[in-house]
């Protein structure tokens, strides 16, 4: 489901880019006791995505709070084709922990660990069942389905929308439990809320091929708009900024629900947002991070998933939108949290975690 290969033409695409920058992060801890090293590579969405690589990069800040023997470093890849130079490069440099973030860095991280047996890897949002390559995975689709529910719940119109960035697993598990979690409500209510965006049955929808540009998620969204949705989920990093920009300019017309990264420490459009379906990618990368600096082996399986009943995901709290969310419904999406938790509701997607 790539669209790109890791193919690196010439040995000069981020030459000096493989050496990451992080000025207020990364001290030069001249003599004293060896320094830990944990480098981040992030992919093409870029440290100020406000989603998932924010979040990884975030965890490895907190991870130094906990332990000051940790430095901390990223490069930024600006294209596919960056992702195996950039973890190559962090492997000539020594670095003992080399984190990779997204799912479509999956497959350089692999040929990257398959190289290095004995270099210490992570991949945020993959598996790619190599053994020294600790995977770091979130069952999204549980706390989507609590969204999906909620914005049900929430529509006046009764007609919600929701596009991803690509069309892969890290992205479609939010649509596949949204749609499930709209579903549940219908069925609970006998209502006829439609998903607009997103077919679960047929895995097809509405993306921007891009998790970057914003003018592409005001695009997707504006056509959900047009077509009736009142409040719209984007699955698409930094180009759901869009989104969020033209909801808060639509003076209410929509809302919008957020992911990874609660939308109201990560964008500016708070008083826009219902919630934001969390992933809890800091806290993951932080107790990996310390586990590897404190002499643990991290093991490929089970390697961690983040799910409601460990607080891996969640929904963020509904901010601006406190007084607007009805306490019968607030209560019924809480339920839905420890039904799912206990395993009375079974959430599925294509796109789950595998161990």
């Amino acid at each position: 489901m790539r669209i790109a290969s890791a193919i690196v033409a010439g040995g000069l695409v981020l030459g000096a880019a493989a050496c990451g920058e992080a000025p207020e992060d990364d001290n030069n801890a001249g003599n004293g006791a060896k320094k830990y090293s944990a480098c981040m590579v992030t992919d093409v969405g870029g440290i100020d995505d406000k989603s998932f690589n924010t979040s990884a990069w975030k965890g490895l800040q907190e991870a130094k709070k906990a332990n000051d023997n940790i430095d901390i470093k990223y490069v930024a890849s600006k294209a596919e084709a960056d992702y195996e130079v950039n973890l190559t490069g962090y492997v000539n440099q020594k670095c003992d922990f080399i984190l990779a973030v997204g799912g479509l860095m999956s497959d350089a991280t692999k040929k990257a660990a398959a190289a290095n047996p004995n270099q210490q890897f992570g991949i945020v949002d993959a598996n790619p069942g190599v053994d020294n390559i600790y995977p770091m995975q979130f069952d999204t689709a549980q706390a989507a389905f609590q969204a999906g529910y909620l914005a049900a719940g929430m529509s006046k119109a009764g007609k919600i929308g929701t596009y991803g960035g690509l069309p892969i697993p890290p992205v479609t598990i939010f649509m596949d439990g949204f749609a499930d979690g709209v579903a549940h409500y219908n069925k609970a209510k006998g209502k006829t809320v439609q998903v607009l965006g997103w077919d679960k049955a047929t895995q097809k929808g509405l993306f921007t091929n891009d998790f970057v540009k914003q003018d592409e998620g005001k695009k997707v969204s504006d056509a959900l708009v047009a077509q009736g949705a009142d409040i719209i989920m984007p699955v698409a990093g930094g180009a759901g900024l869009g989104t969020t920009a033209a909801a808060q300019a639509s003076g209410g017309k929509y809302s919008v629900i957020w992911v990874d990264v609660d939308g109201c420490e990560s964008t500016p459009n708070c008083p826009a947002l219902v919630t934001t379906v969390v992933k809890n990618i800091p806290d993951a990368v932080k107790e990996a991070v310390l586990k590897a600096a404190g002499g643990e082996k991290l093991q490929s399986k089970p390697g961690f998933v983040g799910n409601l009943a460990n607080n891996g995901v969640s929904i963020a709290p509904y901010h601006d939108f406190e007084s607007k969310v009805p306490a019968e419904l607030k209560a019924e999406v809480d339920k839905i949290k420890a039904d799912i938790a206990a395993g009375t509701i079974t959430v599925t997607s294509k796109a789950q975690p595998t161990k």
